[in-house]
């Protein structure tokens, strides 16, 4: 397996410099990333598919978010690396657009001593036709959930949830 790398950014998002994948995550060094949230409108309301992590993942393994999530690689469009990470992760090939409404940096500590210090974009996509073949070194379950039951959960077992979900599900509601 090769050496991934994220890209280190300033709290604007101007390049810094590349750090090791999991050096960046030991010492929560600020980095780029984004999170894909796919929806589709149904006679019940706005429903939007979010991943169950796998239990073995480097950390938050177990806990629901969004579609997928990752770091673009150098030279990589955010929009570009998120289409990417569709078909890595969720095996969804059929979404060509993903429309980025906006970021937020974050901190969070995680399990295995590790942190998140992120400037993620939110990447969002009308998916109302899809196919979904999750990756299960990736994915543990997925499932489309209606947007009033993730308000629910969110306030009544906000533990079940990655530490920056609900900012991305803040962004997909506006």
């Amino acid at each position: 397996m090769t050496e991934e790398y994220v890209i280190l950014v300033d709290s604007q998002g101007e390049f810094q410099g590349l750090q090791e994948k999991m050096a960046a995550h030991k010492e929560g060094a600020l980095h780029l990333a984004f999170s894909v949230l796919l929806y589709r409108n149904t006679p019940s309301g706005r429903e939007y598919l979010l991943q169950q992590r796998a239990m073995h993942k480097y950390h938050s393994g177990g806990l629901w978010t969004n579609t997928c999530c990752s770091h673009p690689r150098q030279h990589e469009s955010i929009e570009q690396a998120g289409i990417r990470r569709l078909a890595e992760e969720m095996g969804i090939t059929d979404v060509n657009a993903l429309t980025d409404i906006g970021h937020f940096c974050y901190h969070a500590t995680l399990d295995n001593q590790l942190f998140e210090h992120e400037l993620d974009h939110v990447l969002v996509a009308d998916a109302s036709e899809i196919s979904v073949v999750p990756n299960p070194e990736e994915v543990m379950d997925y499932r489309w959930w209606k947007e009033e039951d993730i308000k629910q959960a969110l306030v009544s077992q906000p533990e079940l949830f990655t530490a920056w979900f609900s900012q991305v599900f803040a962004f997909a509601i506006k």
